[in-house]
């Protein structure tokens, strides 16, 4: 994926899809004016199937597909092959399964994009959930290293094989970005706008404080496929990046 540091406020925010039907999902994506972006976790994907990264792409919308693929090489290159087919453009895979998985993934994910005649998508490494919380993920893993150590290590680990960026929160994005220039992309969940609620995230920031801090791309799910009017919210949220550091450059 091209640098996104003169891109428009809309490229950088990618609406979550979760916690939605498929119809409700679809209609959303059709309402909110100027999306660009979307996200197609998990639940959404068991309960529509690929059918559904199909239909947002009919809208005219881009898709990152969020499964965070963790498995044996062979299998998270057949993953990542299918899932590059299907026009996805942003596809997660867990850095922690290891550099012959992530090098055996990248290579698929390119095959599978070329042989659909599919844009070329970009891979983004997992590193640490950003529902972990430091002294729970060290106890119930028995990891040695903190976060802030484990996150930068699996992120070398991950570009040293050919990943082109990772998830990581926007707690991380600063030390992460003065390690990877872009095109390296750093996509953070864990975005709350001004005024939204916390819920399960545990290491959250504003969208321009995290633009700021180097990140690529922006996930943002509940604060505005659960507010009152979707389209406004999203507009607010292009709104809090006018103006930002790297969006003025």
């Amino acid at each position: 994926m091209a640098p996104l540091l003169s891109a428009h406020p809309a490229d950088r925010i990618i609406v979550a899809l979760d916690g939605m039907a498929p119809d409700q999902a679809l209609a959303l994506a059709g309402q909110v004016e100027g999306l660009r972006w979307v996200k197609v976790g998990l639940e959404l994907f068991v309960q529509a199937g690929p059918e559904v990264v199909a239909q947002l792409r009919e809208k005219g919308l881009r898709v990152f597909l969020d499964l965070k693929f963790h498995d044996i090489p062979a299998t998270m290159a057949g993953a990542c092959r299918r899932a590059a087919a299907l026009g996805a453009e942003l596809i997660t895979v867990h850095a922690c399964a290891g550099s012959e998985a992530l090098k055996a993934a990248q290579a698929a994910a390119v095959e599978g994009s070329q042989s659909a005649g599919q844009p070329a998508p970009t891979l983004l490494a997992v590193t640490v959930l950003t529902s972990w919380e430091e002294q729970r993920l060290q106890r119930e893993l028995a990891i040695g290293q903190t976060i802030a150590e484990r996150v930068p290590a699996l992120a070398q680990l991950s570009a040293t094989v050919g990943i082109g960026g990772c998830v990581c929160s926007p707690w991380e994005a600063a030390a992460l970005r003065a390690q990877h220039p872009e095109p390296f992309a750093l996509v953070t969940p864990g975005i709350r706008p001004k005024g939204a609620a916390v819920g399960d995230q545990a290491r959250v920031m504003g969208p321009a404080e995290a633009i700021a801090a180097g990140a690529s791309q922006l996930v943002i799910g509940r604060p505005i496929t659960k507010a009152e009017d979707p389209r406004a919210a999203f507009a607010a949220c292009c709104g809090e990046l006018i103006g930002s550091p790297q969006q003025s450059e």
